[in-house]
Protein backbone atom coordinates (compact mmCIF):
# COMPACT_ATOMS: atom_id res chain seq x y z
CA UNK A 1 0.00 0.00 0.00
CA UNK A 2 1.31 3.94 -1.28
CA UNK A 3 1.68 5.48 2.29
CA UNK A 4 -0.36 8.89 1.49
CA UNK A 5 0.24 12.66 3.08
CA UNK A 6 -3.47 13.84 3.45
CA UNK A 7 -4.42 17.39 4.82
CA UNK A 8 -7.69 17.51 6.21
CA UNK A 9 -8.85 21.18 6.65
CA UNK A 10 -11.24 21.22 9.50
CA UNK A 11 -10.79 19.72 12.94
CA UNK A 12 -14.32 19.32 14.01
CA UNK A 13 -16.01 15.51 14.00
CA UNK A 14 -16.25 14.57 10.67
CA UNK A 15 -11.78 15.92 9.83
CA UNK A 16 -10.93 14.16 13.24
CA UNK A 17 -12.69 10.86 12.18
CA UNK A 18 -11.09 11.07 8.44
CA UNK A 19 -7.51 11.23 10.44
CA UNK A 20 -7.89 8.62 13.07
CA UNK A 21 -9.42 6.25 9.82
CA UNK A 22 -6.29 7.23 8.16
CA UNK A 23 -3.51 6.39 10.78
CA UNK A 24 -4.86 3.38 10.87
CA UNK A 25 -4.37 2.55 7.49
CA UNK A 26 -1.12 3.39 7.70
CA UNK A 27 -1.31 7.42 6.23
CA UNK A 28 0.60 10.60 7.27
CA UNK A 29 -2.37 13.54 8.18
CA UNK A 30 -2.15 16.94 9.11
CA UNK A 31 -5.63 18.59 10.38
CA UNK A 32 -6.06 22.36 10.24
CA UNK A 33 -8.04 24.44 12.01
CA UNK A 34 -7.80 28.36 12.56
CA UNK A 35 -9.63 27.41 15.75
CA UNK A 36 -8.35 24.40 16.67
CA UNK A 37 -9.95 20.90 17.28
CA UNK A 38 -13.24 20.44 18.75
CA UNK A 39 -14.21 24.13 18.30
CA UNK A 40 -17.68 25.38 16.19
CA UNK A 41 -20.29 23.72 15.91
CA UNK A 42 -18.41 20.29 17.31
CA UNK A 43 -18.19 21.78 20.10
CA UNK A 44 -21.86 23.26 20.56
CA UNK A 45 -24.06 20.78 19.08
CA UNK A 46 -26.92 18.94 20.97
CA UNK A 47 -24.25 15.88 22.13
CA UNK A 48 -27.12 13.32 20.76
CA UNK A 49 -25.88 10.33 18.71
CA UNK A 50 -29.36 10.74 17.09
CA UNK A 51 -29.39 7.72 14.67
CA UNK A 52 -33.52 8.28 14.23
CA UNK A 53 -32.73 12.32 12.72
CA UNK A 54 -33.43 11.45 9.12
CA UNK A 55 -36.16 13.81 8.29
CA UNK A 56 -34.86 16.78 6.92
CA UNK A 57 -36.23 20.41 8.73
CA UNK A 58 -37.96 21.11 5.24
CA UNK A 59 -41.12 18.81 5.38
CA UNK A 60 -44.37 19.00 3.82
CA UNK A 61 -45.88 22.54 4.93
CA UNK A 62 -42.86 24.42 5.70
CA UNK A 63 -43.42 26.85 3.15
CA UNK A 64 -47.14 27.82 4.91
CA UNK A 65 -45.60 27.76 8.48
CA UNK A 66 -42.30 29.64 8.03
CA UNK A 67 -43.81 32.77 7.56
CA UNK A 68 -46.14 32.79 10.88
CA UNK A 69 -43.04 31.29 12.77
CA UNK A 70 -41.04 34.10 11.61
CA UNK A 71 -43.68 36.62 13.23
CA UNK A 72 -43.68 35.15 16.22
CA UNK A 73 -41.32 35.61 18.86
CA UNK A 74 -42.29 32.27 20.93
CA UNK A 75 -41.37 30.43 17.57
CA UNK A 76 -38.02 28.25 17.48
CA UNK A 77 -37.38 30.37 14.11
CA UNK A 78 -35.35 33.66 13.83
CA UNK A 79 -33.93 35.58 10.85
CA UNK A 80 -31.60 38.54 11.05
CA UNK A 81 -33.98 41.07 8.36
CA UNK A 82 -30.92 42.63 7.12
CA UNK A 83 -29.44 39.62 6.31
CA UNK A 84 -32.55 38.48 4.27
CA UNK A 85 -32.06 40.12 0.46
CA UNK A 86 -28.47 37.68 0.55
CA UNK A 87 -30.46 34.65 1.69
CA UNK A 88 -33.05 34.50 -0.61
CA UNK A 89 -31.90 33.09 -3.65
CA UNK A 90 -30.06 30.35 -1.69
CA UNK A 91 -33.81 30.02 0.60
CA UNK A 92 -35.67 29.55 -2.62
CA UNK A 93 -33.98 26.58 -3.37
CA UNK A 94 -34.32 25.30 0.25
CA UNK A 95 -37.92 26.10 0.43
CA UNK A 96 -38.87 23.77 -2.69
CA UNK A 97 -37.60 20.81 -0.95
CA UNK A 98 -40.22 20.78 1.23
CA UNK A 99 -42.65 18.26 -0.08
CA UNK A 100 -43.59 14.65 0.47
CA UNK A 101 -41.39 13.23 -2.16
CA UNK A 102 -38.58 15.18 -1.39
CA UNK A 103 -39.00 14.68 2.51
CA UNK A 104 -38.64 11.26 1.43
CA UNK A 105 -35.59 11.11 -0.54
CA UNK A 106 -33.71 13.24 1.62
CA UNK A 107 -34.66 10.73 4.53
CA UNK A 108 -33.19 7.73 2.26
CA UNK A 109 -30.08 9.53 1.47
CA UNK A 110 -29.57 10.65 5.78
CA UNK A 111 -30.07 6.82 7.01
CA UNK A 112 -26.97 5.37 5.74
CA UNK A 113 -24.76 8.11 6.83
CA UNK A 114 -26.33 8.08 10.30
CA UNK A 115 -28.35 4.87 11.26
CA UNK A 116 -26.09 3.16 13.15
CA UNK A 117 -24.33 6.02 14.80
CA UNK A 118 -23.86 5.07 18.19
CA UNK A 119 -21.17 1.68 16.94
CA UNK A 120 -19.58 4.30 14.55
CA UNK A 121 -18.73 6.45 17.63
CA UNK A 122 -17.77 3.04 19.49
CA UNK A 123 -15.39 2.13 16.64
CA UNK A 124 -13.48 5.62 15.73
CA UNK A 125 -13.14 6.25 19.74
CA UNK A 126 -12.32 2.80 21.05
CA UNK A 127 -8.46 2.31 22.45
CA UNK A 128 -8.70 6.41 22.96
CA UNK A 129 -9.22 8.68 25.94
CA UNK A 130 -12.17 10.30 24.11
CA UNK A 131 -14.93 6.74 24.09
CA UNK A 132 -15.58 7.89 27.72
CA UNK A 133 -17.69 10.18 26.59
CA UNK A 134 -20.09 8.23 24.57
CA UNK A 135 -23.16 6.99 26.48
CA UNK A 136 -25.38 4.80 25.06
CA UNK A 137 -28.64 5.53 25.80
CA UNK A 138 -32.33 5.84 24.90
CA UNK A 139 -33.50 8.45 22.66
CA UNK A 140 -37.20 10.35 23.22
CA UNK A 141 -39.24 12.42 21.43
CA UNK A 142 -41.97 14.09 24.06
CA UNK A 143 -45.30 15.42 23.02
CA UNK A 144 -48.32 17.38 25.07
CA UNK A 145 -50.24 14.19 24.34
CA UNK A 146 -51.19 12.01 22.08
CA UNK A 147 -52.95 13.92 19.13
CA UNK A 148 -49.94 16.13 19.13
CA UNK A 149 -47.37 13.09 18.47
CA UNK A 150 -49.82 11.79 15.33
CA UNK A 151 -49.36 15.42 14.07
CA UNK A 152 -45.79 13.97 12.99
CA UNK A 153 -47.24 10.90 11.62
CA UNK A 154 -45.89 11.43 7.91
CA UNK A 155 -42.34 11.83 9.75
CA UNK A 156 -43.11 8.61 12.01
CA UNK A 157 -43.94 6.84 9.15
CA UNK A 158 -40.24 7.63 7.53
CA UNK A 159 -38.32 6.38 10.13
CA UNK A 160 -40.38 3.34 10.17
CA UNK A 161 -39.87 2.55 6.80
CA UNK A 162 -35.87 2.84 7.94
CA UNK A 163 -35.83 0.05 10.24
CA UNK A 164 -36.95 2.13 13.52
CA UNK A 165 -38.82 1.06 16.30
CA UNK A 166 -40.27 3.34 19.23
CA UNK A 167 -42.14 2.30 22.72
CA UNK A 168 -45.19 4.71 22.73
CA UNK A 169 -45.22 6.03 26.68
CA UNK A 170 -48.35 7.63 27.66
CA UNK A 171 -49.78 9.30 31.07
CA UNK A 172 -47.97 7.12 34.18
CA UNK A 173 -46.49 5.04 32.20
CA UNK A 174 -44.26 8.18 30.71
CA UNK A 175 -43.83 9.77 34.76
CA UNK A 176 -42.90 6.52 35.90
CA UNK A 177 -39.77 6.27 33.05
CA UNK A 178 -39.07 9.99 33.90
CA UNK A 179 -41.21 12.04 36.28
CA UNK A 180 -38.38 15.34 35.22
CA UNK A 181 -40.77 16.74 32.72
CA UNK A 182 -43.94 18.80 33.76
CA UNK A 183 -47.76 17.35 33.64
CA UNK A 184 -48.84 18.80 30.87
CA UNK A 185 -45.87 16.88 28.85
CA UNK A 186 -47.80 13.55 28.55
CA UNK A 187 -46.55 11.82 25.60
CA UNK A 188 -43.24 10.54 24.60
CA UNK A 189 -41.74 7.94 21.83
CA UNK A 190 -38.92 6.20 23.17
CA UNK A 191 -36.26 5.20 20.50
CA UNK A 192 -33.30 2.37 21.82
CA UNK A 193 -29.93 1.80 20.74
CA UNK A 194 -28.96 5.90 20.40
CA UNK A 195 -26.44 7.76 22.71
CA UNK A 196 -25.25 10.55 23.14
CA UNK A 197 -21.59 12.54 23.96
CA UNK A 198 -21.45 14.23 27.74
CA UNK A 199 -18.66 16.76 27.00
CA UNK A 200 -18.49 17.19 22.85
CA UNK A 201 -16.21 19.79 22.86
CA UNK A 202 -13.92 17.81 24.67
CA UNK A 203 -14.19 14.61 22.89
CA UNK A 204 -13.16 15.49 19.63
CA UNK A 205 -10.34 17.47 21.31
CA UNK A 206 -9.43 13.88 22.92
CA UNK A 207 -9.90 12.16 19.29
CA UNK A 208 -7.53 15.00 17.94
CA UNK A 209 -4.95 14.43 20.69
CA UNK A 210 -4.99 10.79 19.90
CA UNK A 211 -4.12 11.63 16.43
CA UNK A 212 -1.36 13.99 17.45
CA UNK A 213 -0.16 11.01 19.79
CA UNK A 214 0.37 8.92 16.49
CA UNK A 215 2.58 11.31 14.44
CA UNK A 216 -0.46 13.47 13.41
CA UNK A 217 0.43 17.50 12.78
CA UNK A 218 -2.48 19.94 13.92
CA UNK A 219 -2.02 23.52 12.91
CA UNK A 220 -3.69 26.21 14.10
CA UNK A 221 -3.83 28.44 11.45
CA UNK A 222 -6.01 29.78 8.53
CA UNK A 223 -6.31 27.62 4.89
CA UNK A 224 -6.10 30.99 2.39
CA UNK A 225 -5.89 28.70 -1.22
CA UNK A 226 -4.51 25.77 -2.87
CA UNK A 227 -1.32 24.83 -5.28
CA UNK A 228 -2.89 22.68 -8.20
CA UNK A 229 -1.19 21.42 -11.47
CA UNK A 230 -2.84 18.95 -13.64
CA UNK A 231 -5.98 18.86 -12.10
CA UNK A 232 -4.60 17.99 -8.95
CA UNK A 233 -4.22 20.18 -5.39
CA UNK A 234 -0.11 19.22 -4.74
CA UNK A 235 -0.45 21.65 -1.59
CA UNK A 236 -2.59 23.56 0.93
CA UNK A 237 -1.58 27.03 1.29
CA UNK A 238 -1.18 28.39 5.04
CA UNK A 239 -0.20 32.40 5.66
CA UNK A 240 2.44 32.90 3.17
CA UNK A 241 3.43 28.99 3.28
CA UNK A 242 2.43 25.96 0.74
CA UNK A 243 2.28 22.36 2.35
CA UNK A 244 2.51 19.86 -0.08
CA UNK A 245 0.40 16.71 -0.23
CA UNK A 246 -1.00 13.55 -2.02
CA UNK A 247 -4.68 14.24 -0.78
CA UNK A 248 -6.41 16.84 0.28
CA UNK A 249 -10.07 16.84 2.15
CA UNK A 250 -12.22 19.33 2.90
CA UNK A 251 -14.27 19.84 6.15
CA UNK A 252 -14.67 23.07 7.30
CA UNK A 253 -18.43 22.90 7.73
CA UNK A 254 -20.22 25.97 7.57
CA UNK A 255 -16.99 27.56 6.08
CA UNK A 256 -16.24 25.28 3.72
CA UNK A 257 -18.03 27.53 0.85
CA UNK A 258 -15.06 29.85 0.38
CA UNK A 259 -12.68 26.82 0.50
CA UNK A 260 -14.76 24.91 -2.94
CA UNK A 261 -15.06 28.36 -4.53
CA UNK A 262 -11.64 28.44 -5.31
CA UNK A 263 -11.89 24.74 -6.76
CA UNK A 264 -14.04 25.84 -9.30
CA UNK A 265 -17.73 24.63 -7.02
CA UNK A 266 -20.03 26.96 -6.17
CA UNK A 267 -22.00 25.29 -3.44
CA UNK A 268 -25.60 26.95 -1.95
CA UNK A 269 -24.39 26.66 1.43
CA UNK A 270 -26.03 28.68 4.32
CA UNK A 271 -25.23 29.17 7.55
CA UNK A 272 -28.24 27.81 9.99
CA UNK A 273 -26.93 29.89 13.30
CA UNK A 274 -27.71 27.04 16.22
CA UNK A 275 -27.72 28.23 20.29
CA UNK A 276 -27.30 26.53 23.10
CA UNK A 277 -27.93 26.83 26.61
CA UNK A 278 -25.44 24.79 29.43
CA UNK A 279 -27.30 25.05 32.88
CA UNK A 280 -24.47 23.84 35.37
CA UNK A 281 -24.93 22.09 38.42
CA UNK A 282 -28.69 21.42 38.02
CA UNK A 283 -31.24 19.58 40.95
CA UNK A 284 -32.58 17.12 37.95
CA UNK A 285 -31.64 15.47 35.19
CA UNK A 286 -33.51 13.77 32.39
CA UNK A 287 -33.26 9.90 32.31
CA UNK A 288 -32.08 10.46 28.56
CA UNK A 289 -31.95 12.66 25.69
CA UNK A 290 -35.05 14.24 24.81
CA UNK A 291 -36.50 15.81 21.70
CA UNK A 292 -38.73 18.91 22.39
CA UNK A 293 -41.59 18.52 20.02
CA UNK A 294 -43.20 21.76 20.86
CA UNK A 295 -40.00 24.07 21.76
CA UNK A 296 -37.88 21.44 18.50
CA UNK A 297 -35.04 21.92 20.51
CA UNK A 298 -33.49 19.08 22.51
CA UNK A 299 -32.27 18.37 26.22
CA UNK A 300 -29.14 16.26 27.05
CA UNK A 301 -27.61 15.68 30.02
CA UNK A 302 -23.62 15.91 30.51
CA UNK A 303 -21.21 16.08 32.68
CA UNK A 304 -22.13 18.22 35.38
CA UNK A 305 -24.66 20.22 33.33
CA UNK A 306 -27.72 20.13 30.91
CA UNK A 307 -27.62 21.28 27.87
CA UNK A 308 -30.18 22.81 25.68
CA UNK A 309 -29.62 23.14 21.94
CA UNK A 310 -31.53 23.86 18.86
CA UNK A 311 -33.34 26.88 17.59
CA UNK A 312 -33.34 28.03 13.90
CA UNK A 313 -31.83 31.88 12.57
CA UNK A 314 -30.37 33.17 9.85
CA UNK A 315 -27.99 35.97 9.85
CA UNK A 316 -25.12 34.42 8.00
CA UNK A 317 -21.74 34.22 9.75
CA UNK A 318 -20.58 37.39 10.76
CA UNK A 319 -23.27 38.69 12.88
CA UNK A 320 -23.70 38.47 16.72
CA UNK A 321 -25.29 36.70 18.66
CA UNK A 322 -29.19 37.12 19.01
CA UNK A 323 -31.04 37.19 22.06
CA UNK A 324 -34.37 36.09 21.34
CA UNK A 325 -33.15 32.38 20.92
CA UNK A 326 -31.34 32.14 24.22
CA UNK A 327 -34.49 33.65 25.74
CA UNK A 328 -36.85 31.70 24.24
CA UNK A 329 -34.63 28.77 25.44
CA UNK A 330 -35.06 29.74 28.98
CA UNK A 331 -38.29 30.22 28.69
CA UNK A 332 -39.00 26.67 26.96
CA UNK A 333 -37.20 25.09 29.58
CA UNK A 334 -38.76 26.51 32.59
CA UNK A 335 -42.20 25.85 30.89
CA UNK A 336 -41.42 21.24 30.24
CA UNK A 337 -39.54 21.63 33.54
CA UNK A 338 -41.13 23.83 36.05
CA UNK A 339 -38.78 22.10 39.03
CA UNK A 340 -35.50 22.93 37.32
CA UNK A 341 -32.99 24.96 39.19
CA UNK A 342 -29.31 25.58 38.25
CA UNK A 343 -26.22 27.50 38.90
CA UNK A 344 -24.44 29.22 36.42
CA UNK A 345 -25.39 29.24 33.21
CA UNK A 346 -23.23 29.36 29.40
CA UNK A 347 -24.17 31.09 25.98
CA UNK A 348 -23.64 29.94 22.57
CA UNK A 349 -24.00 30.43 18.90
CA UNK A 350 -22.76 28.41 16.47
CA UNK A 351 -23.03 27.57 12.84
CA UNK A 352 -24.39 24.53 11.28
CA UNK A 353 -23.54 24.00 7.39
CA UNK A 354 -27.05 23.93 5.05
CA UNK A 355 -26.87 22.83 1.43
CA UNK A 356 -29.91 23.98 0.06
CA UNK A 357 -31.06 20.03 -0.72
CA UNK A 358 -29.94 19.08 3.21
CA UNK A 359 -28.19 16.21 1.81
CA UNK A 360 -24.30 16.52 3.09
CA UNK A 361 -21.51 17.01 0.18
CA UNK A 362 -19.24 13.32 0.37
CA UNK A 363 -16.73 12.73 -2.58
CA UNK A 364 -14.71 14.21 -5.24
CA UNK A 365 -14.13 17.95 -6.01
CA UNK A 366 -15.34 17.59 -9.94
CA UNK A 367 -12.19 18.39 -12.25
CA UNK A 368 -9.48 17.86 -9.36
CA UNK A 369 -8.26 13.82 -8.90
CA UNK A 370 -7.65 14.02 -5.21
CA UNK A 371 -9.53 16.83 -3.49
CA UNK A 372 -12.57 15.45 -1.24
CA UNK A 373 -15.75 16.94 0.02
CA UNK A 374 -17.17 16.36 3.64
CA UNK A 375 -19.83 18.88 5.05
CA UNK A 376 -23.42 19.73 5.13
CA UNK A 377 -24.78 17.58 7.89
CA UNK A 378 -27.04 20.36 8.68
CA UNK A 379 -28.03 19.07 12.27
CA UNK A 380 -26.53 15.75 12.57
CA UNK A 381 -23.10 16.91 11.88
CA UNK A 382 -22.19 15.12 15.53
CA UNK A 383 -24.15 12.12 14.42
CA UNK A 384 -22.99 11.15 10.95
CA UNK A 385 -19.26 12.78 11.65
CA UNK A 386 -17.58 9.26 12.03
CA UNK A 387 -19.44 7.29 9.09
CA UNK A 388 -18.43 10.26 6.92
CA UNK A 389 -14.63 10.60 8.16
CA UNK A 390 -14.50 6.79 7.05
CA UNK A 391 -15.82 7.13 4.25
CA UNK A 392 -13.33 10.02 3.70
CA UNK A 393 -10.60 8.28 4.47
CA UNK A 394 -11.33 5.29 1.82
CA UNK A 395 -11.93 7.95 -0.73
CA UNK A 396 -8.37 9.52 -0.31
CA UNK A 397 -6.58 6.07 0.31
CA UNK A 398 -7.85 5.00 -3.24
CA UNK A 399 -10.53 2.40 -1.71
CA UNK A 400 -14.10 1.94 -2.97
CA UNK A 401 -16.35 2.38 0.14
CA UNK A 402 -19.30 0.06 0.30
CA UNK A 403 -22.29 2.85 -0.06
CA UNK A 404 -23.63 3.91 -3.08
CA UNK A 405 -22.37 7.99 -2.93
CA UNK A 406 -24.18 9.35 -5.48
CA UNK A 407 -26.38 11.17 -3.42
CA UNK A 408 -23.80 12.52 -1.97
CA UNK A 409 -21.66 13.69 -4.96
CA UNK A 410 -20.45 17.63 -4.82
CA UNK A 411 -20.57 17.80 -8.82
CA UNK A 412 -24.60 17.60 -8.21
CA UNK A 413 -23.97 21.03 -7.93
CA UNK A 414 -21.55 21.94 -10.96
Amino acid sequence: MEKKKVIIVGAGIVGVSAAIWLQREGHEVVLIDKAGPGEGASHGNGGILASCSIVPVTGPGLVSKAPRMLLDPNQPLFVKWRYLPKLMPWLVRYLSHANKADTQRIASALAPIIGDSLNDHLALATRTRAEKWITPSDFLYMYNDRRHFHDDAFTWSLRKAHGFDWEELEGDAFKQYDPAFADDQGFAAKLPGHGHITDPGRYVKDLAAHVESQGGGIIHSEVVGFVRENGAVTGVLVGGDAIACDEVIIAAGARSKPLCKQLGLDIPLESERGYHLELVEPNMMPRAPVMVSSGKFVVTPMDGRLRLAGIVEYGGLEAKASRGPLKLLRQKIQSVMPGLAWGETVEWMGHRPVPADSIPLIGKVPGTSNAWLGFGHHHIGLTGGPKTGRILSQLAAGKKPNIDLTPYAPSRFQ
